[in-house]
C-alpha cells in the first residue's frame, strides 16, 4: 500500500531545513557510500553527511514533526524510525531500480532496524525540477510520485522502485525508513482501517458506549500482532 501524507512539514518548518541544505557549506557526499552491492552500481546522487551536526539536527527536526503527525503515527504504527538521510539529484542524476535492504544499522548507536516501510518526504516544490519521479511497482503496476513541497510518500520497503533522472533543476528529499510495530501489511492496513473508522465516528458524535467497545478492539488487535 502507497500512502501519500499532505503537509508533514509546514511552510514555516521547512524552510530553514531547505535553506540549510542549500547553503553552500553543506556537506554533500557521494550516495554511494550507503548504497549496499544492489544498489551502488545503479545510484547516482549526492546525499548529506550522515556523521555531519547538520544531518544530525535537521533530522531531529524531521522525528519531531512524525512524532506530532496522527496519520503517520495511525498508518504505519512505528514502533523504531531510522535517522532521516537527505539527498539531492541535480542534472542526470538518478536511481536505478532497485529494493531496499532488509535490515539497516543505525550509525550512531549500532542498533539494528527491520525496514518495513521505506518513506520520501520532498523539500522543493515539483515545478522547480524536471524528472525525478519516483517510481513504486507493486502487484497492481506502477505508481509515479512527485509531490509538492512538504509532503510525504510512504510505501512497503520489499517494493521495487526507482528515482527517474533529473533533467533540469534540483530534487531534494529526506528519506528514512521505519519499523512497524506490525511486521504484517495486511494486519496493518486493518489496524489503520479500524482507527481512522473510529476517528470518523467520533467525529460524528456516535454512541461513546459503542466507540469504548470498538477501541477495545482495536488495542486487543494491537496488543496479539504486535512484536514487543
Amino acid at each position: 500500500m502507497v500512502i501519500q501524507m499532505s503537509s508533514v512539514l509546514s511552510a514555516e518548518r521547512l524552510a530553514p531545513v531547505r535553506a540549510a541544505l542549500e547553503a553552500s557549506n553543506a556537506p554533500w557526499v557521494d550516495g554511494r557510500v550507503t548504497a549496499g552491492h544492489q544498489g551502488a552500481p545503479v545510484k547516482r546522487n549526492q546525499q548529506l553527511d550522515e556523521s555531519s551536526p547538520l544531518a544530525r539536527e535537521l533530522g531531529a527536526l524531521i522525528l519531531t514533526e512524525l512524532e506530532r503527525n496522527a496519520l503517520f503515527v495511525s498508518a504505519l504504527l512505528p514502533y523504531r524510525v531510522y535517522p532521516p538521510m537527505f539527498n539531492r539529484y541535480g542534472d542526470g542524476m538518478h536511481f536505478g531500480t532497485h529494493v531496499d535492504g532488509a535490515i539497516r544499522t543505525i550509525r550512531a548507536t549500532g542498533q539494528k532496524i527491520r525496514t518495513d516501510l521505506s518513506a520520501t518526504l520532498y523539500l522543493v516544490p515539483p515545478e522547480s525540477y524536471d524528472g525525478g519521479e519516483l517510481v513504486v511497482e507493486g502487484d497492481l503496476g506502477s505508481q509515479s510520485v512527485k509531490l509538492a513541497a512538504g509532503d510525504m510518500v510512504v510505501y512497503p520497503a520489499t517494493s521495487r522502485h526507482q528515482v527517474r533522472a533529473v533533467t533540469r533543476g534540483q530534487r531534494l528529499a529526506c528519506v528514512f525508513w521505519v519499523q512497524s510495530l506490525i511486521r504484517d501489511e495486511l494486519k496493518r492496513a486493518q489496524l489503520f482501517e479500524l482507527d481512522r473508522t473510529i476517528q470518523q465516528l467520533t467525529q460524528q458524535g456516535a454512541d461513546a458506549d459503542a466507540l469504548v467497545r470498538l477501541a477495545a478492539h482495536y488495542h486487543a488487535l494491537l496488543r496479539l500482532w504486535s512484536e514487543i
